[in-house]
């Protein structure tokens, strides 16, 4: 028993080795903040000059940033609450509430409905370009949105039915 304990301490233990990567994304999370402000600084400077579908475009892509970074936050939480540890600030006045219901079923869906909005903005931003876009572009990227959004849909119905069985 005395080596089963062990063994089984240690793969619990073994969680541990995702906290770096969770780190990892915060620093990832660092970059996106700065290409949101070069992107506004480029609209910015270009203002004068850009046609309307160009700065359409521009804040479709800040709006793009800003579902990434938010993706990357309820990864960051919900993956480290669910699989290394609980979050200890609780009490912390800017507690989301979220944190601690969000689970890894949550996640996927998210991540999936986060994929398939961000997928619909470039289709959307290619939309716009439509006479600057060869066809085959066109509809590749319309591919891969509609498998994106068929993806989600299927993984939704599977956790749906997961959910009923668990019942």
């Amino acid at each position: 028993m005395k080596t089963e304990h062990r063994l089984e301490r240690l793969f619990f233990s073994s969680r541990w080795l995702t906290a770096p990567l969770y780190f990892g994304l915060v620093a990832a999370l660092v970059l996106v903040p700065i290409k949101f402000f070069q992107t506004i600084w480029s609209l910015w400077r270009h203002v004068f000059v850009l046609e309307f579908d160009d700065l359409f475009v521009g804040v479709l892509d800040l709006i793009d940033l800003m579902l990434l970074a938010n993706l990357m936050l309820i990864v960051m939480f919900a993956g480290y609450e669910n699989f290394v540890s609980r979050l200890d600030v609780r009490e912390h006045d800017d507690y989301p509430k979220w944190i601690g219901h969000v689970t890894f079923g949550d996640i996927k869906i998210k991540l999936m409905a986060s994929i398939v909005a961000m997928s619909a903005i470039h289709v959307l931003a290619n939309f716009i370009r439509v006479g600057q876009i060869p066809n085959r572009d066109l509809a590749w990227s319309v591919g891969i949105h509609l498998a994106f959004v068929a993806s989600g849909v299927l993984m939704a119905v599977m956790d749906r039915i997961m959910d009923k069985d668990a019942e």
